[in-house]
């Protein structure tokens, strides 16, 4: 009979898995006619994305640092402060944000192309380890970001069918962290949104002044969102980094 695991190689005589299944060898290259599913290691594309959306959080921290030298420039000038100090500092906290701003646009550009390629790896490992665990197809992995409204709760639900399946003890782990994740990261786009309205249509100084905490709101948001979303990828490697390495299980022999 084939092997109850990969479905392609025939089980032992003695056993219900095939000779490549049964042996827990975590990680490895697929042998001549090994099915196209195959566990491949996330571990350096896992390490890369936390990296990445650890560089995004510290660029919100630049901008939140930027956001403090305007509210405190800004308040200077409305008070009637216009010395040379004040301009010189005025000067910095302008580049500052351009550079902060910039750098924003780019790291999130950079972030989300890294993390839908290695939730696509982990996508695929997950089939392996469960491949009826899954409620959405796997191209739900890239259009679940982009399809409207679905792009609400597909992307959560295709991460916690992956963690689901990643899961090496008798019962899944909670989704807390995940629920975490989503949510603020569903808050920090219309809030985002909300919070800088003031602060892009202030014209005088007093105005930008008081539009400033929102904006600093914002980007805090924006960091603690990055920061969760760093430790789920980091969880969800080592997750399937651990099943791999204890190798498959045998069904029980009804």
């Amino acid at each position: 009979m084939l092997c109850t695991r990969c479905h392609h190689f025939e089980a032992a005589p003695d056993g219900v898995l095939c000779t490549q299944c049964a042996v827990p060898s975590g990680f490895q290259a697929p042998p001549v006619g090994a099915p196209k599913l195959w566990l491949r290691s996330p571990v350096g594309l896992g390490r890369a994305t936390a990296a990445l959306l650890a560089v995004a959080a510290a660029v919100d921290g630049l901008n939140l640092g930027a956001h403090l030298l305007v509210y405190d420039v800004s308040g200077d000038l409305a008070g009637g402060d216009s010395g040379a100090g004040v301009r010189d500092r005025s000067d910095l906290a302008d580049t500052l944000t351009d550079v902060a701003g910039a750098a924003q646009a780019l790291v999130l550009v950079v972030c989300a192309v890294v993390f839908v390629v290695w939730l696509w790896r982990v996508r695929r490992n997950a089939e392996v380890f469960a491949p009826d665990g899954h409620r959405k197809a796997r191209g739900w992995v890239i259009a679940g970001w982009v399809v409207p409204i679905v792009s609400l709760w597909y992307p959560r639900r295709v991460v916690a069918d992956i963690w689901d399946a990643s899961g090496t003890g008798d019962k899944p782990d909670g989704h807390g962290l995940i629920n975490a994740w989503w949510t603020l990261w569903l808050l920090t786009i219309p809030l985002g949104e909300f919070l800088y309205t003031a602060f892009d249509r202030a014209d005088t100084f007093q105005e930008i002044h008081d539009a400033v905490p929102q904006a600093m709101l914002a980007d805090g948001l924006d960091l603690v969102a990055a920061l969760l979303a760093a430790a789920v990828v980091l969880r969800l490697t080592r997750m399937q980094n651990e099943k791999a390495h204890r190798g498959p299980e045998a069904p029980v022999a009804g």
